[in-house]
């Protein structure tokens, strides 16, 4: 009998509870533990590209790639079935004679479905609750009872003070492999890294910003020994270059740094150089991506519908969804005529990277001034982003179009105003123009 660890988004050996209670299992039964990452399944959207582009699958590869070093270093490997997506981990759980398959737990609809098929094949499946920022026991609510507006979400998170767990520590060693493995080979780089654009924001093709784990915690450890911590409220609406944010999204992205993690380097930067305004936003931030994770659990498929939360599941949308296929290709491509929005775009598309202040734009533009259906937009930033995460994207561009948890029923930015307001000397538009 063997133990299957599957690393889905959590590609670190430490704050790993999943994969320390898998290790615990094996220990306990005398099984060995096989770890294993799938090979993604190529898959087209209804809008006519892929799921996984260039640089989101580069940076994925590069995460993947870190992680199989580290477990290599304790004496293990990290495997790949020899065919992708759900079925190829069937067939190499059955080729291993699995006792049961350990993950973490990831509430969306996709991902729920790569669990229901596993155990509808027979295959005992363990997952575990572990890369939100604040434990479901220390909710002072139940998750279907969720506020879904975020002020209300916060106010009543902080009053309970509800606070994250404490990280675990590295795992210092793994369980043995099982003898005579078949069905799996271990996991290799598979494909080149695409150019490095030198106005990247996020140039993740080099060592201090690669995926992996200790680049993420390397970052973890430079950005709050430093003073940028404390102007972080201020600077986060900045466009160009890579302190204006925290940049930690792309390791949350593919958990080679889990939110616990972040807070506690948080409190310890607290304690040696104060908080401020700067240094609450960066937890506040960090609730909103609970508060995205939490909609997601609560009300899943419905936020991937045209009508989103707007109308309860029963009823039917008596209009066909709206969408401007002209104009969407034309943003996409960087070429609607208005120059702070494509400069947005040609930046997402040259680096897989956009700030929050110019995903905002781009969005309400798409929606609002293009009349495109906001989840063709949604769709875009999966194949783009290096540190795309189902959860917070869903959930921000419905808020965007107006059916999420918006109270004020969506939001709508006046492009003009915004590059009057964040590039008044046209410096980023310039940067990333055409010419």
């Amino acid at each position: 009998m063997t133990i299957i660890y599957w690393f889905r988004q959590d590609h670190r050996l430490s704050d790993n509870p999943a994969l320390a209670q898998a290790c615990t299992m094996a220990e306990h039964s005398r099984e060995p533990l096989l770890p294993v990452t799938l090979l993604p399944t190529e898959q087209t959207t209804d809008w006519g590209f892929t799921r996984l582009g260039a640089h989101r699958k580069a940076y994925e590869v590069q995460s993947l790639s870190a992680l199989a070093d580290s477990l290599h270093s304790l004496g293990s490997n990290l495997y790949q079935p020899e065919n992708p997506g759900c079925e190829g981990l069937i067939e190499l759980a059955r080729q291993v004679n699995v006792s049961c398959i350990v993950c973490e737990s990831i509430h969306a609809p996709y991902e729920l479905d790569e669990i229901k098929t596993i155990t509808h094949a027979g295959i005992k499946v363990e997952t575990i609750e572990q890369s939100a920022l604040l434990p479901h026991d220390s909710l002072p609510f139940e998750v279907s009872n969720t506020p879904t507006v975020f002020s209300d979400f916060r106010r009543q998170v902080e009053k309970a003070k509800s606070l994250p767990r404490t990280p675990l520590a590295r795992l210092a060693n793994l369980p043995s492999l099982p003898d005579g493995l078949t069905g799996a080979v271990p996991y290799t780089e598979q494909n080149a890294l695409p150019n490095l654009d030198s106005r990247s924001a996020l140039p993740y093709q080099q060592e201090p910003w690669q995926g992996g784990e200790a680049s993420g915690q390397a970052h973890l450890a430079r950005y709050f020994a430093s003073t940028l911590p404390g102007h972080y409220k201020v600077s986060r609406n900045g466009l160009i270059g890579t302190d204006y944010s925290t940049k930690f999204s792309p390791w949350l992205a593919t958990g080679a740094v889990s939110a616990a993690q972040i807070w506690q380097a948080l409190q310890h930067h607290e304690a040696d150089y104060g908080g401020n305004d700067g240094t609450y936003w960066i937890w506040f931030e960090l609730l909103w991506r609970d508060h995205f994770r939490l909609m997601m659990q609560r009300f899943g498929h419905r936020l991937f519908r045209y009508a989103g939360l707007a109308k309860p599941p029963h009823q039917k949308v008596n209009t066909p969804p709206k969408h401007n296929q002209q104009g969407f290709d034309r943003w996409r491509h960087g070429l609607t005529g208005h120059a702070f929005v494509d400069a947005g775009m040609r930046e997402l598309a040259a680096t897989g990277y956009l700030s929050n202040r110019m995903r905002q734009n781009v969005a309400s533009y798409l929606i609002h001034d293009l009349g495109c259906d906001w989840r063709a937009g949604a769709a875009w930033f999966e194949h783009c982003l290096v540190d795309f995460d189902v959860h917070s994207n869903q959930g921000n561009w419905a808020y965007i179009a107006g059916v999420g948890t918006d109270p004020r029923g969506g939001r709508r930015f006046n492009p003009d105003k915004q590059a009057h307001d964040y590039d008044r000397d046209a410096s980023y538009r310039n940067l990333w123009s055409d010419d």
